[in-house]
């Protein structure tokens, strides 16, 4: 069983920092347009499946989940979003990868090298990091039987499973994240986060003056209006501390 990273700290930290913002909305309506091209029934396109979940936790208004269903599903008025993704180096050398979901590419570009630049990284070609990242889906649990939720998530398809002090976790391919988690449901255990999720194979340590140098360059793509996810492979130092 694989130990459980610091960076669901990071998560719940940023989790907690998008809503306060209200951000959140205007990602997940992004998620939803973009899922929606794969199809407007949930039923059948799990990852539309998915992103009306989150919807619902952040209470999102149901007009604004059919509108951009039906923007997505090509039944909306307003222009096409496209997902593009950046990759680059930020401080102390650090892989950096950048998920947007845009309605306007040349905006978003500058946008992001500008971040780039201003906190001492650069933008990189497409392929120069993306391959130390691996995209999965995950399952957050913060309770239950152990025995229980490895035996029925490894049957379903699950690669692996890890713990910690918050609860549990189970790793699936990004593909397999549905079949995995309609199993658990179907077995009444009852999950309180699931999620594609992109993150680094190897993690990079860093020292707590690096920690604060790579968190600022994050927090400031994650506020670019177009940018849905920021990611590293740096690993933050354990005596930096996260302000709530």
């Amino acid at each position: 069983m694989a130990g459980h990273s610091k960076w669901a700290n990071i998560k719940h930290r940023k989790a907690r920092q998008d809503a306060s913002r209200g951000k959140v909305w205007t990602k997940v309506i992004r998620e939803i347009t973009v899922a929606a091209k794969g199809g407007p029934d949930p039923d059948d396109n799990p990852r539309l499946r998915l992103a009306l979940d989150k919807a619902n936790a952040a209470n999102m208004p149901k007009d604004n989940i059919k509108r951009a269903i039906q923007k997505g599903s090509g039944t909306g008025e307003m222009g096409a979003i496209e997902e593009i993704t950046f990759e680059g180096y930020g401080p102390n050398g650090v892989a950096i990868l950048v998920e947007t979901m845009t309605d306007n590419r040349n905006r978003t570009v500058a946008d992001v090298r500008h971040a780039f630049s201003k906190f001492g990284g650069n933008l990189g070609t497409d392929g120069s990091v993306a391959y130390m990242f691996t995209k999965q889906g995950f399952i957050s649990f913060a309770s239950g039987d152990e025995d229980e939720i490895m035996e029925v998530a490894l049957e379903s398809g699950a690669e692996d499973m890890t713990s910690s002090e918050d609860g549990y976790e189970v790793i699936t391919s990004s593909v397999n994240l549905s079949k995995v988690l309609e199993a658990l449901t179907a077995n009444n255990i009852e999950t309180i986060e699931a999620e594609v999720a992109t993150r680094a194979d190897v993690l990079v340590d860093l020292d707590a003056e690096a920690s604060e140098k790579v968190l600022k360059i994050m927090n400031f793509m994650d506020d670019l209006d177009d940018v849905q996810e920021v990611h590293t492979n740096g690993e933050f130092a354990d005596d930096f501390e996260i302000e709530e």
